[in-house]
């Protein structure tokens, strides 16, 4: 009689996007080691059985990564270098019928709601007793924590609702439950994204409950930092802010997309403000939390950006003088409201829009940080890179903001994950450069 194969399956992630995207990759490999699957995410797939592509679909670019990243897998199948290959996410929710069509080597597409069938094509069970159990792919200090699905904006040049759907809340219980997991796990940090933030809990409890998150969620023993990411401004709930003010676990930290900033154009997009009501809402914010790092993202060239609509924002950003601030060029999305109007903005003229909203931006974050030099932040560390240790002020998220570079010395040894007091002692455009104390 034969004996049975202890062997285990092995599988390969790719992912691509945003942290949104990450979450729900962690998710699915947390499914596959559930199952006894051997998971490896990003780095070498060479000779993987089985290659997962989470895709991503926001914008032009991104769309044209996935597809690329699809076909060179495809190649290595062909080759023979990788087994079955599967494509998820977000592109291929939005465009499945076309990807089959031209890429029919693919094995199978699946949507962002299909993990149940792609573990059943891969002979897994999906394990509902996990409750959102993952397997991270950060460093493991901090981690990801999506509060809720999908999105009932209205804004003219996001397709984020034809590819996630309507907002959908996860359940307060649910979410703490989770980050005590993470914070088990040793996660210190807790980052909270949605494609909404500020929309929690309407849809579930029939108010706006992301105040009462928070709370709840800085209550969770280990979690020193929680940190908000995309906060819609238009009915923004202030008493985020109360908690903020109240416990210190809580960053003081606030990123909120603010796309434009000249009335013609945020009602092109669909905003539903104005540059007065944006800036109100600003000066409360800050006269309500002093000293708070503010992160805001902007798109240049959509249709109808004037010049003058350029200027004019780039007054507005010498204005309000960002923390933190990221600008992208419009991406002409099909199916989107936008889509209507005239693409009128040439790629190189969107792109020079950009590079100057940046340049402006780099002189005032030279700035803030030049006023940081000589004060002490106490700093969390994320990795060693070139002999120096890198970490962040609760001013700053990773990947996207500045960041604490540290020179070690004589017998000076800082751990990865830990907190440390250090001294700023110069500063660059988008570091800053300490010494321990």
């Amino acid at each position: 009689m034969r004996a049975r194969s202890t062997a285990k399956r092995k599988a390969h992630v790719i992912t691509l996007g945003c942290a949104k995207n990450l979450v729900d990759s962690e998710i699915l490999m947390g499914q596959l080691k559930a199952n006894d699957f051997e998971v490896t995410h990003e780095g070498d797939a060479e000779e993987a059985p089985v290659v997962i592509i989470n895709t991503c679909g926001f914008i032009e670019s991104a769309k044209q990564e996935s597809i690329d990243t699809i076909l060179q897998f495809v190649e290595a199948k062909k080759d023979g270098r990788v087994g079955r290959v599967y494509v998820t996410g977000c592109l291929s929710e939005r465009y499945k019928e076309d990807l089959s069509r031209d890429i029919p080597e693919v094995d199978a597409y699946f949507g962002t709601r299909d993990l149940p069938a792609l573990l059943k094509t891969l002979n897994a069970d999906y394990k509902k007793e996990l409750l959102g159990e993952r397997l991270l792919t950060t460093p493991r200090h901090f981690a990801y924590l999506k509060i809720a699905e999908g999105c009932d904006r209205p804004c003219a040049f996001c397709a984020i609702p034809l590819m996630r759907g309507k907002h959908r809340s996860t359940p307060m219980e649910k979410l703490v439950e989770q980050a005590e997991n993470l914070a088990a796990q040793g996660v210190v940090e807790l980052i909270l994204i949605a494609q909404d933030l500020t929309f929690y809990g309407l849809d579930l409890y029939k108010e706006r409950k992301l105040a009462e998150l928070v709370r709840r969620l800085s209550d969770v023993e280990g979690l020193r930092w929680i940190r908000l990411h995309y906060a819609f401004p238009t009915g923004f709930p202030m008493d985020v802010l109360d908690v903020m003010a109240e416990r210190d676990n809580v960053c003081n930290y606030l990123d909120m997309p603010l796309q434009h900033a000249t009335d013609s154009v945020l009602k092109a997009m669909r905003r539903g403000t104005t540059r007065a009501k944006t800036t109100a809402l600003i000066a409360e914010i800050r006269n309500k939390m002093p000293g708070i790092a503010l992160r805001t993202t902007l798109i240049c060239g959509f249709p109808g950006e004037t010049l003058a609509d350029h200027e004019e924002l780039l007054e507005w950003i010498a204005e309000i003088r960002f923390d933190r601030l990221g600008c992208f060029t419009y991406s002409h999305e099909e199916d989107t409201t936008a889509y209507a109007l005239e693409d009128d903005v040439p790629a190189e003229e969107k792109r020079r829009r950009v590079d100057e909203v940046m340049s402006l931006q780099a002189e005032i974050s030279e700035e803030h940080n030049a006023a940081k030099v000589g004060q002490t932040y106490n700093v969390l560390f994320d990795r060693f890179e070139d002999g120096v240790f890198i970490g962040r002020t609760e001013h700053d998220s990773p990947e996207v903001d500045n960041e604490v570079r540290v020179d070690p010395r004589e017998n000076e040894h800082i751990r990865l994950g830990d907190f440390a007091d250090v001294r700023i002692v110069s500063a660059s455009e988008f570091d800053l450069i300490g010494e321990l104390i």
